[in-house]
């Protein structure tokens, strides 16, 4: 990511805007240290959104998200208790 010093960012903050928007994130620096990133709209929305599924999505969803191991029914068979038969 190209760095652009505060001063440079203040004073040509049209021309740091349209970089942004044709060559992706700019970054800003002052006294040589990062300080903050200008995103185009686009990435900051894909950024805030939330990276889990909410519970309401995982039941509402039409598939399983995973695989669930579930034993073949119908091996075994019910004793009955000792003592009764």
């Amino acid at each position: 990511m190209p760095i652009w010093t505060l001063r440079d960012a203040s004073c040509r903050f049209g021309e740091l805007l349209d970089t942004c928007l044709r060559d992706g994130s700019q970054v800003v620096s002052r006294r040589g240290v990062e300080i903050a990133v200008l995103v185009p709209v686009e990435e900051w929305r894909r950024l805030q959104q939330p990276t889990l599924p909410t519970l309401k999505e995982l039941l509402l969803a039409e598939a399983p998200r995973w695989e669930s191991p579930v034993p073949p029914r119908g091996g075994w068979r019910r004793q009955s208790p000792s003592g009764l038969d």
